[in-house]
C-alpha cells in the first residue's frame, strides 16, 4: 500500500508540483490549502509524512507545526518544512515562540527553501520514510 504524504500549501502550483512528484514516485498524496485544513486531514488520515509551507493565510505552517508537535497522536509524524522564508528566519521564529510559550518544539526533519528541487525533495522524503 502506498504511503500517504500530506502537502499543506496555499499555492496551487506548489501543490500540483509536489502531488505529481509523489504520485510518480509511488506515494499517495493528500493536500490541504492551509494549516486548519491540514490538521483536520492529518487527524483523519494519519499520513506517514507532512510537507508543510510556512507562510499561509488563515493558519500558518508555524502554528500548524506547533499544533502537530503538541498533539500526542500526531507528534511523531515527520514534517518537512517548505518555504520562501529563509531557514534562519524560520528557526529564529521557533526559538522566540519556544521561549514565549515555555515549550521546546523539536525541529522538522528538513527545511527546504522554495522553489524545491524535485530530486532533493524526493531524496529527503525517501530517507525520512525508510
Amino acid at each position: 500500500m502506498a504511503r500517504k504524504v500530506l502537502i499543506v500549501d496555499d499555492e496551487l502550483d506548489t501543490r500540483v508540483f509536489i502531488t505529481t512528484l509523489l504520485e510518480t514516485s509511488g506515494f499517495k498524496p493528500l493536500s490541504a490549502v492551509d494549516g486548519k485544513e491540514g490538521l483536520e486531514i492529518a487527524r483523519r488520515d494519519k499520513p506517514s509524512l507532512i510537507i508543510l509551507d510556512v507562510m499561509m493565510p488563515r493558519e500558518s505552517g508555524i502554528q500548524m507545526y506547533r499544533d502537530l508537535k503538541n498533539d500526542p497522536e500526531l507528534k511523531d509524524i515527520p514534517v518537512i518544512m517548505l518555504s520562501a522564508l529563509s531557514r534562519k528566519t524560520f528557526f529564529h521564529s521557533q526559538k522566540v515562540l519556544d521561549e514565549y510559550k515555555g515549550e521546546k518544539i523539536p525541529e522538522p526533519v528538513a527545511y527546504i527553501e522554495k522553489p524545491p528541487d524535485a530530486e532533493e525533495l524526493l531524496e529527503i522524503i525517501q530517507k525520512t520514510l525508510m
